[in-house]
């Protein structure tokens, strides 16, 4: 087997591959467009395909094709074969520079909310040479952007590819009133940690629930969850191993640093996390990740569950995305140092973020905003729907002296008493982690805590990324037009934390004093995703993307109206579902029960009249009761969904479903949970929680 060196990057045409099988003035080229941006030329491209297409075809690649990231919130690929037909009739290997550069697939198949008709078809797949092409299923796999024929955005990494441009501009421009001329170019990082669920494939099958649906619309509480706290960090099961094993040999091929593995706090439930890249990789990456989380999972018998709350009482899934700054001389701009309140440039930079949290605290909200994760956000296993930012008890004091004039008491690193001898001793940080915060400041980083574990990190990034941006452009304007910089950058720092520290929060975010304590402070408590998603169309929020060049103001309005879209037909299906489930599987298997039961007491009687038939007769009428109120709930989801074919309005609609569809469907689950504890094991028809949940031995 080959060493984890030699595995990691094997099917990644990356640095150096290309410096190996490229002249070295198109290397020059290539880098210089990869690292500062500059435009490639076609005879450049040329070459570079060819090269490409050599070291593919030596690694058993037969096909390649343009992989872009549609609206859909999963990956796209269509392939083409290497192959082009001689005079002979034979064939041969080719591949230009043009099949490189651009693509066509039908724009008119994905969805575009409005800015493509469907009679408009076409659409175009543009290569972005700053991520690596990489080979999956034999195939050469092409990281692109997906535009509309004329130029919309149609994808998730055009957006984020324009919002990192944005911050880069504006960080370098900051950068120079510090005297830093050795910086060319600033790059957002990011290391998403993700969450997930394995299950028996076996039992998987037996729930229509989890194959429409990819999360449990029915399911009783099982004897034991997560009540016991055994499961997080524990020993991992053998299965698992083997399985997390072949993950990470999967996703070190394909060059994905992938870092840490461990059970997470649901039985079933785990986590793996990779070591930080640059954001546009780091988004290509966590989508190859889930891809292949699920693709390995098959191949042990299992499956993988991204689904924000696949079960109902115990933790879901969440991405925490760790968010940096960094400059190409690899400074980490959110670096405090050993004296953070004389790190001016440190303030400047961490500000800018607090004023954009603050300011743009509906569109962080938005950004993360899907049906799953409603369930999820606020909840024992997630920050609530609240943004605040967690800086801790070091970081407050300073900005609090800051701004009073007053002199801070640093406090040095102690070592941390533990009461053992024979243990060695370490520093204790001198601030704790808060788990609660949406938006926490851990050393160096900040971790975005709301981001649901099915989604693509692209959103929740092209947010911060951008609105970090626009702080940082109203503070260079005003330092480049001050006499005095020393006194002016003082004043800046002193008046925008004076501003906006109503969203720090270092306290518990599941606390209800929290609830009422933000909203005397101001802050936006958007519980769902139709209560967030008018204010993405606001006059701030359109300026904010339009001014950065990050969304057109179509671009604005397509995703709201896919998002309202997709939210509507993700309950719709799960509406669908219930019903069918309940309607099909779970009355009529009720139905057998009790007919059993009635059978038994009368078959006892007709032995002796003397014979007590209190259970068959008493569970009988509790059955009967209860699956006569479950019918009602029925017909009642039932009506409640023939009632939204009369709302045109997208927004209206989708509020309908949250007030009325929502609650209409968990009276149904309600009910058929009740007499999921009253049904003999052998006539429910489906795999219970318990079953699903230590299906794996």
């Amino acid at each position: 087997m080959s060493s984890t060196t030699e595995l990691f990057g094997s099917l990644v045409f990356n640095d150096v591959v290309m410096k190996e099988r490229l002249p070295k003035d198109t290397f020059a080229k290539l880098q210089n467009t990869i690292k500062n941006g500059q435009r490639l030329e076609i005879d450049v491209a040329a070459v570079v395909a060819n090269a490409m297409k050599d070291w593919a075809i030596e690694k058993g690649a037969t096909h390649f094709t343009h992989w872009f990231q549609p609206m859909t919130g999963i990956t796209a690929e269509k392939h083409d074969s290497f192959i082009s037909p001689t005079k002979e009739g034979k064939v041969i290997m080719e591949f230009s520079g043009k099949e490189l550069i651009q693509g066509e697939p039908d724009a008119s198949s994905f969805p575009s909310g409005g800015l493509r008709s469907t009679f408009e078809a076409r659409g175009y797949t543009a290569w972005d040479p700053t991520s690596y092409a990489f080979i999956k299923d034999g195939t050469l796999c092409i990281p692109t952007a997906f535009c509309s024929y004329g130029g919309e955005a149609l994808d998730k990494k055009t957006p984020l590819l324009r919002s990192m441009e944005a911050i880069n501009r504006q960080a370098l421009r900051v950068l120079r009133l510090f005297g830093n001329e050795d910086v060319t170019s600033v790059r957002t990082t990011v290391g998403p940690e993700q969450e997930y669920f394995l299950i028996d494939k076996e039992v998987y099958e037996k729930r229509k629930d989890l194959i429409y649906t990819g999360r449990t619309l029915f399911g009783a509480k099982p004897p034991k969850g997560q009540e016991l706290e055994d499961h997080y960090f524990g020993s991992i099961k053998p299965r698992v191993n083997a399985y997390m094993k072949d993950l990470d040999e999967a996703l070190w091929k394909l060059g994905i640093l992938a870092k840490t593995k461990h059970n997470e706090v649901a039985p079933a439930q785990h986590e793996l996390a990779p070591i930080f890249t640059t954001t546009n990789i780091a988004a290509d990456h966590n989508q190859l990740t889930m891809e292949m989380m699920q693709k390995v999972a098959k191949k042990h018998g299992m499956v993988c569950l991204l689904h924000e709350k696949p079960f109902e009482g115990i933790n879901g899934s969440g991405k925490h995305n760790n968010w940096s700054i960094s400059t190409n001389t690899g400074v980490n701009l959110l670096e405090p140092g050993d004296t953070p309140k004389e790190n001016a440039q440190f303030l400047i930079f961490l500000c800018a973020i607090i004023k954009a949290v603050d300011e743009y605290q509906d569109l962080l909200r938005i950004s993360v905003a899907s049906a799953g994760n409603d369930h999820r956000l606020g909840a024992n296993e997630a920050p609530p729907a609240i943004v605040s930012v967690f800086l801790g008890a070091e970081l407050t004091g300073i900005l609090e002296s800051i701004e009073n004039d007053t002199e801070y008491d640093a406090k040095k690193k102690e070592h941390l008493k533990i009461g053992v001898q024979v243990l060695p001793r370490f520093f204790r940080d001198t601030t704790d982690r808060n788990r609660t915060s949406p938006f926490a400041f851990t050393g160096n980083k900040f971790e975005f805590r709301m981001l649901g574990s099915s989604i693509s990190i692209s959103d929740a990034n092209v947010v911060l990324n951008t609105a970090v941006a626009e702080e940082l452009r109203q503070f260079a304007d005003i330092l480049c037009e001050a006499d005095d910089f020393n006194s002016a950058l003082n004043d800046l720092i002193k008046k925008t934390i004076k501003d906006h520290k109503r969203i720090i929060f270092n306290g518990n975010g599941y606390d209800d004093a929290w609830v009422a304590e933000a909203e005397k402070r101001g802050l936006l408590n958007l519980k769902t995703t139709p209560d967030c998603m008018p204010y993405m169309i606001s006059p701030k929020n359109i300026e904010l993307f339009t001014s950065h060049k990050v969304f057109s103001e179509a671009e604005i309005h397509s995703r709201y109206e896919i998002s309202l879209e997709n939210y509507v037909k993700i309950l719709n299906i799960e509406a669908l579902t219930m019903l069918e489930m309940a309607k099909r599987d779970i009355l009529p298997a009720v139905s057998a029960f009790s007919k059993e039961l009635s059978e038994t007491a009368s078959l006892k009687k007709a032995v002796s009249p003397k014979i007590n038939c209190s259970y068959e007769e008493e569970l009988l009428v509790r059955l009967s009761d209860a699956a006569a109120s479950m019918f009602e709930k029925v017909k009642a989801l039932d009506d409640a969904l023939a009632a939204t074919k009369d709302i045109g309005d997208a927004l209206e609609l989708a509020v309908y479903y949250k007030e009325t569809v929502i609650g209409a469907m968990n009276g149904l689950r309600s009910a058929a949970d009740e007499l999921e504890t009253m049904t003999a094991k052998n006539f429910w028809p489906y795999p219970s929680y318990g079953d699903i949940l230590f299906s794996i031995k």
